[in-house]
């Protein structure tokens, strides 16, 4: 067994349920340093990426379409060189658990709606874990390799590189899809100075499929593999942190009983709905995240709402951001 196939029957072993491999571009590595040449206008016209995909990023970020999203928008070059996250990042090993547990939301009147990765334990500590015993896994595999592991904490295009991975590809939702499991895969990511055969970037077989796009409620789609943050519901239930009169009135009146996160786009893709279920008890949901009681979550004091929802994704969105998502829920109840 070679070390690639011995890693990826480690992260099979730890628990994951997709996993695939892409090299980096050594060239970039020559603008690493001090001196003539090195500057940062020189290294983001060498990133890792390919060039389709970081001229996307640099469009995406001059549209103004990452909102108040300010960190999105710092170095984007480090975000498509791994090397200037890791020096000298040779592979990256990306990962997928699936976290589809098959269940359906209580969306009776009076009731909001989570998104399902939020249903069950928060799955950054899930994959943390499991990406920490992997990474164990390669010391004792190859001793003296350096690795670094993220899981959407760190400044890198996920999605982009699980495509290089071969675990999916970008859908028009502009969320990763795979042939196996859908859209339903959480991602995490470990960089390594290892040599690693690299898999076949996975081919996009969205087809002339717009379904996604027609499911979005606020228009956040307008077009093809672009998501405009500033009219996305998960980006104003979780990430924006201002107040329900800030919030477009158009806009606040299509988000409906969503008060954390929006599965719209995923809920109609032709590849979730042949998905199988997920064994991972962590991601299966509490009561409370099928039938979010409006009236309840409105009521909730801070120490109630931190008990409410410890170990859960959804204290991303504070005690303050969910009960403005309440408010705005009531005012435009779901019949």
């Amino acid at each position: 067994m070679s070390l690639t196939e011995a890693i990826k029957h480690e992260a099979r072993a730890v628990g994951f349920d997709a996993v695939g491999i892409c090299r980096v571009d050594v060239a970039s590595s020559r603008f690493e340093g001090h001196g003539p040449g090195t500057g940062t206008s020189d290294i983001e016209h060498h990133p890792s990426l390919p060039d389709s995909l970081y001229t996307r990023l640099l469009e995406w970020l001059e549209r103004g379409y990452h909102a108040t999203m300010s960190w999105m928008a710092r170095s984007p070059a480090k975000r498509a060189d791994p090397s200037q996250v890791l020096p000298g990042c040779r592979s990256i090993i990306s990962v997928g658990l699936n976290y589809y547990t098959g269940h359906r939301a209580d969306e009776r009147l009076g009731n909001g709606r989570i998104a399902r990765y939020a249903w069950g334990t928060d799955y950054h500590r899930v994959l943390e874990d499991r990406l920490a015993q992997l990474e164990g896994r390669i010391a004792r595999l190859a001793p003296g390799a350096v690795t670094r592991s993220y899981v959407d904490t760190g400044p890198l295009m996920e999605k982009a590189w699980a495509q290089q991975a071969g675990i999916g590809w970008i859908g028009k939702h502009t969320n990763l899809v795979s042939p196996e499991y859908g859209s339903w895969l959480l991602l995490g990511e470990i960089l390594t100075t290892l040599d690693l055969d690299p898999d076949e970037p996975g081919t996009d077989l969205c087809g002339s499929c717009t379904l996604c796009i027609k499911a979005c409620p606020t228009g956040a789609l307008g077009e093809p593999y672009v998501l405009d943050a500033r009219r996305c519901i998960s980006y104003l239930t979780i990430e924006f942190r201002g107040s329900a009169s800030e919030i477009d009135p158009e806009i606040a009146a299509r988000m409906g009983n969503h008060i954390f996160g929006c599965d719209d786009c995923l809920d109609v893709c032709p590849f979730n709905l042949r998905a199988a279920a997920t064994e991972e008890p962590a991601f299966q949901p509490k009561p409370l995240s099928l039938s979010p009681g409006l009236d309840r979550i409105a009521a909730m004091t801070e120490s109630e709402f931190v008990t409410t929802f410890a170990g859960s994704a959804v204290r991303r969105a504070k005690r303050s951001g969910l009960q403005r998502n309440v408010a705005i829920a009531r005012r435009h109840p779901v019949h």
